[in-house]
Order: structure tokens, then C-alpha cells, then sequence
């Protein structure tokens, strides 16, 4: 049994060697026809067989020209090399592969180009608001570029596009551009401008097919508006100093530089602040100082011209150069003089008349002093300060007002529901009363408003009033009543320029809904009890008066709670009786008649009262007769004892 397995063995070798040797071998190239490389990359082209254990290789090109690349075989498989990718190797590869007497061969086309960096963005300069600027975008070392298309966009706008369609004459890497001119304004500050390439290469996918470069804009503005502020003058004196401010509008924000002219038209540089203070000032310092204002893309310059004098005296009033003062106060004006060691003074109004009295100076000061003030004080006081042979003078302002109290206001009655009634608000003692104001309010309505502007202003202090009618009504209880006035005097100093008063409103109401009743009956029996009662409604604060009339006069009833209460009544109170309802704005009247009964005739009607009379004088008759009787036994004896008369008689 071995012998024929082996045997067997033998025989299907010899078979499938004989099968090998009839089939073909097989070739495959990576990539498989095409390639696209980069100019300057690695690139390697591969061939391999299948089916063939020792296979050879044979690389040329299309057109016999030299490979530019280098070749290495190991085993079933062979790679071209071209490192670093150049024009030279634009060309058509053909592998060739030997297996025993079989050939195969297999061609593979290499594309080259060049697309290596984003785009640059170019200025002609930087970018100034209103001023135009050329923007380049620039592609470099492009290949082929009749396949470069380009595009510039400034946020969402399009500015430009540019296709490079035209004849390549030789192989070289180019760099193309766009370019576009435009006017920057300073919105266009912190837009993208974006730079976009795009090389139409379709056949790969993982060519970097677009590159794009953005920028943001950054539009600047060159220095203007270039402004020196001197404090506290530009003609100072010696020792005193002087500070100037200098400020220049652009973007960026200019820096400041200061410099002084000298006489042959040089400057010297002083400081690089914003803010230039110069102390212990001194004749030569006069001249012209520049400020100059300067950023990237321009400068702006100004000048001020400083002059130094020989320092003065100096002459100081106060409180000046005008003063506020209330008419009746007393002012005192003070006059003081600096830098002079032996001033004299004087004083003098706006008229010229000199004024002697109420002065008083001592040293480096001189003051005047006004007594209860009046308007004929009002005006103008200057102070002549003389020092060797120099004199200055200056002067103070004395304006008057007169603003004492708060308003009045004042009715002509008390406020009666649906009843007009006038309000009159009085400010007292104004002046000067032409920039008086007045104005009414009825919680926030506006009930009037005065100004005395165009009223001649006199000599003398006024009242002046505002007047206003209206119609209260019940609503108007608790709103409050507001009399304003103003005084519109806003150069003076003094408080206050306003006062006001104000009054709650309560709105009265006259009686109304009189009810006047007689309990049981208006018709009553002699002897019976009857309540007469009067009641007003819904009117707080009424008082109520009973009266019972009669021709020879009426009677007031002493009444409790607007109740009379008659007990036993009798014929004589039969009659008219009336209630009168009243408030503080008004009264009511209402009457009612009372009939009383007599006693019926087939009635016995005996009176306790009469009773008591009865027996009282059963008991009064004989002590009477027993007193004239001792009376006249003692005129008759002269005398007479009461003991000796009830002694018994034997």
C-alpha cells in the first residue's frame, strides 16, 4: 500500500508542474496608470508579478528618454524612485517584466505640479480711512498655472475673481497674482479679507485642490484735530506755572510729543507726554511750543505761543466777581492786594461816588461794609489798589433779591362739593418779581401757571399772586393742594431759587336727606309719652337743632342725639315743630305738626297727684285754725306758753 501512494505522489507532481508551465504569469503596477505628484515630493512607482518565482524588470520611458529616477528589485517586485519629483519626470513610465520566454509590460503616466503655500496678501501701504490702497493676492511657485483661478473677498463682498487661462509656453513654476484697488473706511475695521486659490487638478482627491489666506483689517486714521488747552493762561508771569494739554484724534491713538522752537527754527525736544507742566516760569521761557501728534501712517502738529511777564501785584476781591445778597442782610465785601508790601486803597459804585464811610483798611486789606441792604445798594463796587506807581482795580457786583417766605394760599370759603370757589396762591415780598414763577397744582394737575417776565420791575419789594377757579367735588378730599413758585435767578448763588405750601382739600358737603319723625304717632292721647326725633344722613359734622314755633316765638328744645322726648304730654304741646340740619356751608329745614287729645268725658280719672293734695291739706286746715287760736289767748295774757296751755285743767 505505500508503494502505490507514492507512486501516486509522483505522478501528480509531474502533472502540475506540466500545468504551471502552460498558464501565463500575471503583472500589477500601484498606482495603476496614473500618478500626480507634487514637484519636490518623493514619488514611487511600483511593479510586481504574480505567478512567476524569479521574474526580471526592465524600466524605461515612452520616448527612450532618461528615467530621472532610480530603480531597485527585490524579488517579484520593482520600484522606481524619483526623489525629489521634477519637471524631468513628467513623463510616461513603461515596466517591463520577464518571466522565463514570457514578457508583460504595463505603462504608468506621471503628472507633475506645484501648489505648495497658502497665498500672500500684499498692501500698498497700510490702511488709512478715504484713502485708496492696493491689495495683491499673490500665489507662489504655481504649476500648471492655466489651471489657477484666484478670488479676493472683503467679508461677505466679492471684490474680485481671476482665472490664468493661457498657453504654458515652458515648464517653470510661476507666481501669479491679483490685484485690486479700493478705499478703506473705518468700518471695514476688523472685516476678514480673505485671499482663496484654487488649483483645478480633479483627477486626486488628495491634492490640496484650495488654499486661502485670511487677514483682518485694521483701518487707521492719521493724526487730526490736534488741540493745545493751556491752564490757566498763555501770558503768565514769573514764578508761576503754566500747564498745557495736547490731544490728536486718529487710530491708532497718536502719541504725543512736545518740543519748543528755538530762534533758528530747530526743535528741542521736551517730553513725549500728553500733559507738558512747566513751574518756576521764567522770561525766557516765552516762545512757541509745538505739540505733534504722530502714529504709523502720519502726523498732525499745533502750536501755542507762551509769553512770560514781569510778575505784578496782584489785587483779590471777594466774594467776587458778584455776590447774591438778601435784601435787610449785611455783606461785606473785602478787598486784598498781593506782592505789595504798602497798598493803599479806595472804593468807589459803578457812578464814580466814592465812598468814605463803613470803610475800613489795614495792611494788604481793605474791607467795605453794607448794613441791611437795600435796592438802592444794588450795583456795581470797585476796588483801586495802587502800589508805587502802578494801580489796579476790580471790581465786585452786588446783586439783590428778596425770596423771604413760603407761599400762601388762601380760598374765598370752604370748598362745597359742585360750589366754585377761588384759590389764590401769594408769594410776599418778591424781588426782583420778574423772574418770578407760580405755578397750581391739584395733586398733579395743573390747575394755573403765571410768570411776571413781561411786568416792569421797580424799586421795591412786590406780592404777587396767582388766581385760579375751580369746581371741588367730593373726590377732591385728601388731595393735595400745591402752590409753587420759583425764582429763576441761576447766576446767583443762593438757596433756595424755590419754596412752595401746600393744603389737603376737604370738600364739604351741604345737609341733605332730613327725616323728621314723631314716635308712636305725629296724633297722641293726653297724658302719652312722644319722641320727636330728627336725623340728617350721610353728612359728617352736622348739628341738629329742634325748635317748637310759636307766634310769640320759638323754642329751642334741649334735644340729645337730635331726639325730644315729651312725658305725659298736655294740649299745650300740640303745635309745629321743626329741625333745622347744619354744617359750615349750609342748612335744612324740616317740619312736623303734633296734635294732642284731651281726656274723654265718660272716663273717671283720679291723678295721684291730686291725691297727695288731697290729704296734705286735710292736715294743713287745722293746724291753722290752732295757731290763729294760741295767737290770740297769747295777745290776750301778753304772753303765752305752750306747756302751760296743754296742762290739764281740774
Amino acid at each position: 500500500m505505500p508503494g502505490k501512494m507514492v507512486v501516486i505522489f509522483g505522478t501528480s507532481c509531474i502533472l502540475w508542474t506540466v500545468f504551471a508551465a502552460s498558464q501565463a504569469f500575471k503583472m500589477e503596477t500601484s498606482p495603476e496608470s496614473r500618478s500626480l505628484a507634487q514637484i519636490g515630493d518623493s514619488v514611487s512607482l511600483t511593479c510586481s508579478t504574480i505567478d512567476c518565482e524569479s521574474p526580471s524588470f526592465m524600466w524605461r520611458t515612452q520616448m527612450d528618454s532618461p528615467l530621472y529616477a532610480t530603480v531597485r528589485n527585490e524579488g517579484t517586485k520593482s520600484t522606481l524612485t524619483m526623489n525629489p519629483v521634477s519637471f524631468e519626470n513628467e513623463l510616461s513610465y513603461l515596466c517591463m517584466a520577464f518571466c522565463g520566454p514570457d514578457r508583460l509590460e504595463k505603462g504608468i503616466q506621471v503628472e507633475i505640479y506645484s501648489f505648495p503655500k497658502d497665498p500672500e496678501i500684499h498692501f500698498s501701504g497700510p490702511l488709512e480711512a478715504g484713502k485708496p490702497v492696493t491689495v495683491k493676492c499673490l500665489v507662489p511657485d504655481v504649476y500648471p498655472f492655466d489651471r489657477l483661478e484666484i478670488d479676493l473677498w472683503k467679508g461677505d463682498h466679492h471684490m474680485k475673481s481671476q482665472a490664468f487661462i493661457e498657453d504654458v509656453e515652458s515648464k517653470s513654476l510661476e507666481t501669479k497674482s491679483l490685484e485690486i484697488t479700493f478705499t478703506p473706511i473705518i468700518e471695514d475695521t476688523g472685516k476678514a479679507l480673505v485671499c482663496r486659490a484654487r488649483l483645478h487638478i480633479d483627477e486626486m482627491d488628495s491634492v490640496p485642490k484650495e488654499r486661502e489666506t485670511t487677514e483682518k483689517l485694521q483701518v487707521y486714521i492719521s493724526p487730526k484735530n490736534t488741540i493745545i488747552s493751556v491752564n490757566p493762561s498763555t501770558r503768565l508771569q514769573e514764578g508761576g506755572s503754566v500747564t498745557m494739554t495736547c490731544s490728536s484724534e486718529g487710530l491708532p491713538v497718536p502719541q504725543i510729543f512736545w518740543s519748543k522752537k528755538l530762534d533758528n527754527g530747530n526743535l528741542q525736544p521736551l517730553s513725549e507726554n500728553a500733559t507738558l507742566t512747566l513751574i518756576a516760569m521764567r522770561m525766557e521761557y516765552s516762545g512757541i511750543y509745538v505739540c505733534e501728534g504722530v502714529n504709523l501712517i502720519g502726523k498732525h502738529r499745533s502750536e501755542v505761543e507762551l509769553v512770560v511777564e514781569e510778575k505784578p501785584f496782584s489785587v483779590e476781591i471777594s466774594p467776587g466777581p458778584q455776590t447774591a445778597t438778601q435784601i435787610g442782610d449785611s455783606v461785606v465785601l473785602t478787598c486784598g492786594a498781593t506782592d505789595c508790601e504798602f497798598p493803599s486803597f479806595s472804593w468807589e459804585t459803578q457812578t464814580d461816588s466814592l465812598l468814605r464811610e463803613n470803610v475800613r483798611s489795614e495792611g494788604t486789606k481793605s474791607t467795605l461794609t453794607l448794613s441791611s441792604v437795600s435796592l438802592a445798594n444794588e450795583t456795581s463796587y470797585l476796588c483801586t489798589v495802587t502800589c508805587g506807581h502802578k494801580k489796579q482795580r476790580k471790581g465786585i457786583q452786588l446783586k439783590l433779591y428778596s425770596f423771604p417766605g413760603d407761599p400762601e394760599i388762601e380760598m374765598t370759603g370752604p370748598l362745597v362739593n359742585g360750589k366754585p370757589v377761588t384759590v389764590s396762591c401769594k408769594v410776599p415780598n418778591v424781588y426782583p418779581f420778574d423772574r418770578l414763577e407760580i405755578e397750581l397744582l391739584k395733586g398733579e394737575t395743573i390747575l394755573g401757571n403765571k410768570n411776571f417776565s413781561e411786568e416792569e420791575v421797580g424799586n421795591s419789594l412786590e406780592t404777587k399772586s396767582l388766581e385760579t377757579t375751580f369746581i371741588p367735588t367730593t373726590e377732591d378730599t385728601g388731595t393735595v393742594l400745591v402752590c409753587r413758585a420759583k425764582l429763576h435767578i441761576d447766576e446767583m448763588e443762593f438757596e433756595p431759587k424755590q419754596r412752595q405750601s401746600t393744603q389737603t382739600l376737604y370738600v364739604n358737603v351741604a345737609p341733605e336727606d332730613i327725616k323728621l319723625t314723631a314716635f308712636p304717632s305725629e296724633s297722641v292721647k293726653e297724658g302719652e309719652t312722644v319722641i320727636i326725633s330728627c336725623t340728617c344722613g350721610n353728612v359728617p359734622e352736622t348739628w341738629i337743632i329742634l325748635k317748637k314755633k310759636a307766634e310769640t316765638g320759638d323754642t329751642v328744645l334741649k334735644s340729645i342725639d337730635g331726639a325730644y322726648t315729651i312725658r305725659k304730654a298736655q294740649l299745650e304741646d300740640a303745635g309745629v315743630y321743626e329741625c333745622e340740619s347744619k354744617n359750615e356751608v349750609g342748612s335744612k329745614l324740616k317740619s312736623l305738626t303734633l296734635d294732642v287729645k284731651g281726656r274723654e268725658n265718660n272716663r273717671d280719672y283720679f291723678s295721684p297727684e291730686l291725691l297727695v293734695l288731697y290729704c296734705v291739706s286735710s292736715l294743713i286746715i287745722p293746724a291753722i285754725g290752732m295757731i290763729i287760736y294760741f295767737a290770740r289767748k297769747a295777745n290776750m295774757k301778753g304772753s303765752y306758753s305752750l306747756v302751760e296751755a296743754q296742762k290739764s285743767k281740774v
